[in-house]
């Protein structure tokens, strides 16, 4: 992908352009964010709303139809179900690691494979994080495996 930045002339407004084969869903994801402006998410904490950038997020996990955001030193819950963060997040720094986690891949520290076809991730607050096997294969495109 090529990008290039033009000094606009006085009086001019600011102008995005984009030109592709196809729109597909990495550039409408882009486009919705230069569109809404929205580069934090909203989460909750003893009934306060709180504002984070997803590049604060270790993970995310689903447990009993609730979501929870984990940091290096709290815990939040998102009132978006997993598939809507998913799409929310840029998919170059998260990966789905199961039905229920989603895995920031910025924060892995390491990785070994585990019973059954499946892999560990163990993150920078040395939380162990299971890949699904299904989710192998995704994970080793995206790290280049």
């Amino acid at each position: 992908m090529k990008i290039t930045i033009l000094e606009k002339q006085p009086g001019e407004e600011d102008e995005i352009i984009v030109k592709c084969d196809y729109i597909d869903e990495e550039i409408t994801k882009l486009l919705n964010r230069f569109k809404t402006g929205r580069s934090k998410l909203t989460f909750y904490k003893n009934s306060q709303i709180i504002l984070l950038d997803p590049a604060q997020i270790l993970y995310f996990e689903s447990v009993d139809d609730k979501v929870f955001a984990y940091t290096t030193d709290a815990v939040y819950e998102s009132k978006l179900k997993l598939y809507m963060l998913e799409e929310e997040l840029p998919a170059s720094d998260f990966f789905r690691a199961s039905k229920a986690v989603i895995v920031n891949l910025s924060k892995i520290e390491s990785l070994s494979p585990a019973f059954g076809g499946r892999f560990e991730a163990v993150l920078k607050n040395d939380y162990k994080v299971i890949i699904s096997r299904s989710y192998v294969s995704v994970l080793k495109e995206k790290l280049g495996l």
